[in-house]
């Protein structure tokens, strides 16, 4: 053991997650609509009786017309931006060892601080060669990371709608 490296290589070793993720995004829309459209028909008889006949109705008039139009206008305009960071570190477990000798790793943190839970959940896999000489891995070098950050309690409680308001945005139509 005095020339081996102490990287993760077995299940249930433990490699250290250097989390330094930061995501933007951003999307634009707009959208302008017009449409005009207009029908009219005509009827020089009427129930078999020439306008010969309808014209001695001054009501009614020599012809019977019918027609309508419609005007339909939309103007809408959509902005949407999103921005996340998040800085950590994390030890995580290798759970399985794959045929090609990849890992595959999970890791879990609570952090609960005036009854506020924070959870930081990270899985995915790693290649053996990505893993440091300290034993520790940058977050962008798993595949297929899932990466989940939460939490519990007041604070979050307050960030979100109540749900009454949560009813009637499900609700409402306009």
């Amino acid at each position: 053991m005095l020339f081996s490296d102490k990287k993760a290589r077995f299940v249930n070793d433990i490699v250290t997650i250097l989390i330094s993720e930061s995501s933007l995004g951003t999307n634009k829309a707009t959208t302008n609509t017009s449409r005009d459209s207009s029908a009219s028909a005509g009827i020089d008889a009427f129930l078999g009786l020439d306008h010969s006949i309808l014209s001695r109705n001054a009501g009614m008039g020599s012809k019977i017309e019918i027609g309508g139009s419609a005007v339909s206008n939309l103007k809408g305009e959509g902005n949407t931006s999103r921005g996340g960071q998040l800085v950590a570190t994390l030890s995580a477990r290798v759970t399985k060892v794959l045929d090609n000798g990849n890992l595959v790793i999970e890791g879990k943190r609570q952090l609960s601080v005036n009854n506020e839970d924070q959870y930081i959940i990270l899985t995915g896999i790693v290649r053996p060669e990505d893993i440091r000489s300290d034993n520790s891995i940058y977050s962008q070098y798993i595949a297929d990371a899932r990466m989940v950050y939460t939490g519990h309690g007041v604070i979050n409680d307050k960030m979100k709608p109540g749900w009454m308001t949560r009813v009637v945005d499900w609700v409402w139509p306009f």
